[in-house]
């Protein structure tokens, strides 16, 4: 956008021409929380039964917008809970370890609104970024 800016003058034809350019930039980004542990004053439910997961074959990305929680994985992973209950583990680098990811993430959104493995990074509210290396769907393990 440029604007055109001249001081005021009897004759416009005399005034000098000043040019400016001015850049406005938006950027949005999306906290995504971990499951909530109970509130303090509200009666704890009832311990859940630990639940084993089995790991299957996952997209190459997932769509932000499905994106409903988060859970701690494994040692190098975050297990992502979308809005239809599915969940899928997106798995970091060796070097990127789950629990820097204890206080929920940040996620940009990107020009097509996915979350894509070996392309998009998951950033830690401690300002730690790590790339997701791939996702695999979990389904609870019988």
């Amino acid at each position: 956008m440029a604007l055109l800016l001249a001081p005021m003058s009897a004759s416009f034809a005399d005034a000098p021409v000043m040019l400016a350019q001015l850049a406005i930039e938006r950027r949005v980004i999306i906290r995504v929380p971990l499951v909530a542990p109970p509130r303090a004053g509200r009666p704890a439910p009832p311990p859940p039964v630990p639940q084993e997961w089995d790991e299957k074959k996952g997209p190459r990305c997932i769509a932000i917008r499905s994106i409903r929680s988060a859970a701690l994985g494994a040692r190098n992973s975050v297990d992502l809970i979308l809005t239809n209950s599915q969940r899928y583990r997106a798995r970091f680098a060796k070097r990127c370890r789950a629990a820097d990811f204890y206080a929920g993430f940040y996620i940009e959104p990107t020009a097509d609104g996915s979350l894509c493995a070996g392309r998009d990074d998951i950033q830690a509210r401690s300002g730690m970024a790590c790339e997701v290396d791939s996702f695999r769907r979990l389904v609870p393990d019988r």
